[in-house]
């Protein structure tokens, strides 16, 4: 008989508590709320339209905090409690946690994430989890998880959040599946878009910081902002299989940063697909070297016109940066080659190849490229009609900045 009990009290334990909020701590929510009981909005630019999946039944925010307090219990806190583990580097039982924090950060257009924050011992460990509710979201969650699993295996780099686990669960109500996966949350890091200045009226990069309130950042930030997120795409760019990170975008809030002692750091936190623009085609499994830098080229052009394109305020009009971009990018991308491997097809460097590439190119050769690249985009992509009204102008500012590059000290 007390064999049994002490089995029993060892299986038991008290759970961590929970405490639910909107975006920050100084917004809690709780069940007898208005806002608990309120529909969840679709997505930041839709906020007054409410999320309905395929069954009709719309969500609430009570519906969404609950949903995600079930994955986070599934198993004994065995998910967390592993992705605890795993950043302390020390296995944890789920006993020793607790409160655990879930705060609804933002309505995005495949995701409605939330920070997690877990507490034990005085530490606070800080996780993300992708919440796919909408059906854009559930079509790409586990290809998302997969890509990023896989890309922290296959690179020796850190610009991308690891992550832990993945799953769906099922509301209470509707029965609607909600799929979802626990992630890395890079602490102090901020989503940034073009903004208005009223102080010069001039468009920079306006910083949303809700910890210390938003600020707009100078030239030199700028610049390092565009040349280290140009350095983490060609970090990713696959020279021999063409294959890159695809569907990223300023105005979807991809990139996020954060500036301390006025130094900027940046970090990638999706990834919705990593495929060859072009196929091979199984000509050449081992393509020559003329093909690897035709295909770099074309890369590389199709960077310096995404890179340039916003969301005015994260949520508005499609906008276009000006030319720094353009400076920055062309220097974060020849860092970006040389963290790639040397490639077997040159006996050279191949970032040096590959500028002797770029210099033989043409004002006409540029002009040509970057129209066709144009016309890849959708002609009703909100996008297409600003690359369209701005495409000589960029050519222009790329070849005098491919004449002028010199190598970043």
């Amino acid at each position: 008989m007390l064999s049994f009990l002490d089995s029993r009290i060892q299986t038991m334990f008290i759970a961590p508590r929970f405490e639910y909020f909107l975006s920050h701590k100084k917004n809690p929510v709780s069940k007898d709320s208005r806002i608990w009981s309120a529909p969840l909005p679709l997505n930041r630019h839709q906020l007054g339209k409410i999320l309905q999946p395929d069954t009709g039944t719309f969500l609430s925010h009570g519906d969404y905090f609950n949903t995600v307090r079930n994955f986070l219990e599934k198993d004994r806190f065995e998910i967390v409690t592993r992705a605890i583990s795993q950043r302390l580097h020390r296995n944890i039982k789920p006993q020793e946690i607790e409160e655990i924090r879930i705060c609804l950060e933002k309505h995005g257009e495949f995701y409605h994430p939330a920070r997690i924050e877990t507490t034990l011992k005085g530490i606070t460990i800080r996780f993300v989890l992708n919440v796919a509710v909408s059906e854009a979201g559930n079509s790409c969650v586990q290809r998302e998880y997969r890509l990023l699993k896989q890309l922290n295996i296959d690179f020796p780099f850190s610009f991308l959040p690891e992550v832990y686990s993945q799953g769906c669960v099922f509301t209470k109500v509707g029965k609607v599946k909600i799929r979802m996966f626990l992630g890395e949350w890079f602490e102090g890091f901020n989503e940034f878009h073009i903004s208005f200045d009223p102080s010069d009226k001039k468009y920079k990069i306006v910083v949303w910081d809700r910890e210390h309130g938003n600020y707009f950042l100078t030239t030199g930030q700028t610049m390092e902002l565009y040349r280290k997120a140009a350095r983490i795409l060609t970090c990713y760019y696959n020279v021999e299989t063409f294959e890159q990170i695809l569907s990223w975008h300023h105005g979807a809030g991809d990139f996020i940063l954060k500036c301390q002692n006025h130094k900027i750091d940046v970090k990638l936190i999706t990834v919705r697909q990593y495929r060859p623009v072009f196929e091979n085609n199984g000509i050449n499994k081992d393509p020559d070297a003329e093909l690897i830098l035709e295909a770099l080229l074309v890369f590389f052009l199709n960077l310096t016109i995404k890179m340039r394109l916003d969301r005015l305020d994260g949520v508005g009009e499609i906008v276009w940066s000006g030319d720094i971009a353009v400076q920055a990018t062309l220097k974060g991308f020849f860092e970006g080659l040389d963290l790639n491997p040397q490639v077997s097809q040159f006996t050279e460097p191949f970032a040096d190849c590959f500028r002797t590439h770029l210099l033989s190119c043409t004002y006409t050769d540029l002009l040509d490229l970057n129209r066709s690249i144009a016309k890849t985009y959708h002609p009703k992509a909100p996008e297409t009609p600003v690359i369209n009204q701005h495409l000589d102008q960029h050519v222009d500012d790329l070849y005098n900045a491919i004449r002028q590059y010199k190598k970043y000290p």
